[in-house]
């Protein structure tokens, strides 16, 4: 696996662990089970030194003996992504509201004919029993499909009517008890939802029966993974905005069965009340708490390591930039210990950006593929020979 070869050291700095109270990310923890709060500024501190690497016509700030390279462009949105059992490359494309199939990951400068056009606002895609499932923002699809030949079968609707309107990213993972977890944002910023299915994740069984609110108070939980080791779910959550530049942080953690993780009336990480009288009793803390408004996207499990993708933020001053950090675990350890960042260099100085990384899967080499819905493409992030 990358994580095997790659060798990295992580700097021993200390990570912030805690709350965040006023606007102070110093501020050390009274309650909670919070294992620890990566700011970017943390994160910068426990990387090893970046290396500069060139990206087409653009310089990346690359983890020490990585290289970078353009594995296809001209796409439009691409998303989430997910390897079948032949070793194709499934990419769903938002933009175009299709699904591509990449049969090798050698360069391309265009993508390859659909292998499922006319979809509505696709962002994921994922494998099971025989079938490729799509998330589209008012269904989950599901199609019978061969990997090796390549063939597709009907649309076949197995959670239909799904809310419109605000987030509107449907995340599909199955777990080890074969079920289908669908992740659904909030309709809003902050405020009461009188869907119970918004700003929660969904339990189904693959077909789309037996439906259970499985945990919510998720305000926008957009990347599903189970980690290998545990068989535990694993989500991203961007929290709510206008708080302030440190308030509240964004989300990756553990989600279990029953959970609340407080939005609308608390804030994370120690549920304090955002409004008057909340009770915040039952809120569950995140497992890890980031910088906030970094917009956690796409996440993947790699050996002892969590890469998790952060989009950016859009309204944070000074913006919170897009890049890749790396979350470690210690050996035989269910939760990690620290996190550093893996791979930056998509934002100017003066804030602008040329691309903004979102889905990120672990290829059968043991590479990184990493999709950029603003640039349209796709990276492969590989450990160089030695």
């Amino acid at each position: 696996m990358l994580a095997g070869r790659r060798g990295l050291l992580l700097v021993s700095a200390v990570l912030l662990i805690g709350c965040i109270a006023a606007g102070r990310p110093d501020v050390a923890p009274t309650t909670g089970a919070t294992a620890f709060i990566a700011y970017n500024g943390t994160t910068a501190a426990n990387a090893p030194d970046l290396q500069g690497v060139q990206v087409g016509s653009h310089m990346l700030l690359a983890a020490p003996g990585m290289s970078v390279s353009v594995m296809a462009s001209g796409l439009q949105a691409p998303r989430f992504m997910a390897f079948d059992g032949a070793a194709n490359l499934l990419v769903a494309d938002m933009g175009a509201g299709a699904v591509y199939r990449y049969t090798s990951l050698d360069q391309r400068t265009q993508p390859p004919t659909p292998l499922l056009k006319g979809l509505d606002a696709p962002s994921n895609v994922a494998l099971w029993g025989g079938y490729l499932y799509v998330g589209e923002t008012t269904a989950i699809s599901r199609y019978e499909y061969d990997p090796s030949s390549g063939s597709i079968g009907s649309r076949e609707v197995v959670v239909p009517n799904l809310p419109n309107g605000g987030h509107a990213t449907r995340t599909v993972a199955f777990g080890p008890d074969d079920s289908m977890y669908v992740s659904i944002g909030s309709s809003c910023n902050i405020c009461d939802e009188t869907d119970p299915r918004r700003a929660a994740i969904l339990r189904f069984s693959p077909d789309g029966s037996n439906y259970e609110r499985f945990a919510w108070g998720l305000r926008n939980a957009v990347g599903l993974a189970v980690q290998p080791a545990t068989g535990q779910v694993w989500a991203t959550v961007n929290e709510r905005d206008n708080q302030g530049n440190e308030i509240p942080p964004d989300l990756v953690t553990i989600v279990e069965e029953g959970q609340n993780f407080g939005w609308p009336n608390c804030q994370p990480p120690t549920a304090a009340r955002q409004t008057d009288g909340a009770d915040c009793s039952d809120v569950t803390p995140p497992t890890v708490a980031i910088q906030a408004h970094s917009a956690p996207l796409g996440l993947a499990f790699d050996g002892n390591d969590l890469f998790v993708v952060q989009h950016g933020s859009w309204n944070r001053d000074p913006p919170a930039e897009p890049k890749l950090i790396r979350i470690h675990f210690d050996n035989g350890q269910s939760l990690p210990s620290s996190a550093s960042d893996f791979l930056k260099g998509f934002q100017t100085p003066d804030g602008s950006r040329w691309g903004r990384p979102a889905g990120i899967v672990v290829a059968p080499d043991g590479s990184l593929i990493v999709s950029d819905d603003q640039a349209g493409q796709l990276y492969q992030v590989r450990t160089i020979a030695q």
